[in-house]
């Protein structure tokens, strides 16, 4: 085995959980810093229209990438059980079919994308006067799309396999390529938008090319030269990947009818729930990581339905959760105004950020459950599952009560419905996770040793 990669049906859980999370969460930090640094550098060297372009050209971006982490989450799943079978064959003819259904797919939506580029900004409603802009930049984006599809493959493949270190290099690399080329496209080069947009598919490219010869070399995965894979594994993988991927549309539409009800108090509760919004992506960083740690550890044990550690990975996974995100939500509670300064300086604006991330701080660890046990969840392959909690966590419980409570409390009922929401929704996922049937699910028979 690679050194670097985890078996985690044995050894210590808790040291496994902590180890295994961190390179996952500096890994997530630093893709949320990505969008920021094309923001920061697009909008200080070309202005506003630049910096709207990029912004509603990055809705669609974020709505494509939401769709490759849904097949992503397939992946894991298949991946870690494959592992943790220790079937070798078995992980080299998935690894293969996700290959070949991968690079069909990112190419055939990097063509369509492309063509289509100018009608789907038109459908957002993209101002005329930032059309032109805002459709070259999501153009060439669109051209980058298999490298987009890939970077984030071979992370997923080697997370699966228990190595969480070695991603964490490439998203470093594309990050860092991103900085430097950023302002040498757009001012240097005279490049404009445009050149945002190719120094982000080239540091994608240089990062996933760096990848693909990085794995082969150190033989980190089974990679094979690809070949048709067969009808039973394409049907699984959709079979998988398709649910996952609509969780991921069901929580973009949540998210965008939750912003109807804020836009509904006007600009200042619109830049406050924007800057803490922007505070929240960085406060759930450990959550999120914790959610996809918990689904490779739980999944190699799945694989070998190993039920008892299934559930204490479960179980640390929540206390750990509990435990980080009960002080980061103090922490935010202390300093929730400065915090909302950094991004904003009209006072009514940091006003109401400040007092929505006070409300809500302490109602974070209540989120991050509904991360691990459904993360655990579609480890077993349950996509179905959860993508009904998902349903039900936007849209019969955070929308609606988002809605009812700022009818009741005005603007402060915005933090105070998202965080019953949050409550509420965390007792569905146990008591899914409790009594539910995702561990009847079964992807592959289990093999004798």
């Amino acid at each position: 085995m690679v050194k670097k990669q985890h078996d985690f049906t044995q050894g210590n859980i808790w040291r496994q959980l902590m180890v295994f999370s961190g390179p996952i969460m500096l890994a997530n930090l630093l893709q949320t810093s990505y969008q920021l640094i094309d923001s920061l550098w697009v909008g200080n060297l070309l202005g506003a229209d630049a910096l709207g372009a990029v912004a509603i050209s990055g809705t669609i971006i974020f709505t494509v990438l939401s769709f490759i982490i849904g097949l992503n989450n397939a992946a894991l799943t298949i991946l870690s059980q494959q592992k943790g079978q220790k079937n070798s064959d078995g992980l080299k003819r998935y690894l293969n079919a996700f290959v070949v259904l991968l690079s069909i797919m990112s190419i055939s939506l990097g063509i369509v994308g492309f063509i289509f580029a100018e009608n789907l900004l038109l459908l957002l409603g993209t101002p005329a006067e930032i059309l032109s802009l805002a459709t070259s930049y999501l153009q060439i984006n669109f051209l980058g799309m298999l490298f987009l599809f890939g970077y984030n493959f071979i992370s997923t493949v080697l997370r699966a396999l228990g190595d969480s270190k070695t991603p964490l290099r490439f998203v470093f690399i594309a990050v860092l390529l991103n900085l430097v080329l950023d302002p040498i496209f757009i001012s240097v080069f005279k490049l404009g938008v445009e050149g945002a947009a190719y120094a982000t598919i080239i540091s994608q490219g240089f990062a996933f090319l760096y990848g693909v010869f990085h794995v082969l070399r150190k033989r980190l995965a089974p990679f094979t030269v690809p070949s048709l894979p067969s009808f039973q594994e394409i049907k699984l993988i959709l079979n998988l990947g398709i649910p996952s991927g609509l969780q991921m549309s069901v929580i973009s539409a949540g998210s965008a009818a939750i912003m109807s009800v804020v836009t509904s108090f006007g600009s200042s509760v619109v830049g406050g729930f924007g800057a803490a919004q922007r505070l929240d992506s960085i406060i759930m960083l450990p959550a999120h990581a914790l959610g996809t740690a918990v689904g490779s550890m739980a999944g190699q044990n799945i694989g070998v339905r190993n039920w008892e550690r299934v559930h204490k990975i479960a179980k640390y996974g929540v206390l750990y959760n509990f435990t980080v995100m009960i002080a980061i939500g103090l922490f935010v509670v202390l300093f929730a105004e400065p915090a909302v300064r950094l991004f904003i300086h009209e006072e009514e604006a940091v006003k109401f950020g400040a007092t929505y991330l006070k409300i809500i701080a302490l109602c974070y660890p209540f989120l991050g459950i509904n991360f691990i046990l459904n993360g655990v969840v579609r480890a077993a392959g349950a996509m179905y599952p959860v993508l009904i909690l998902n349903i039900i966590s936007f849209w019969i419980l955070r929308y609606p009560l988002t809605f009812l409570f700022s009818e009741l409390y005005g603007e402060n009922g915005i933090a105070m419905g998202m965080g019953v929401s949050f409550i509420i929704s965390s007792v569905f996922a146990y008591m899914y996770f409790r009594y539910g049937k995702w561990r009847d699910k079964v992807l592959f028979k289990e093999r004798k040793r």
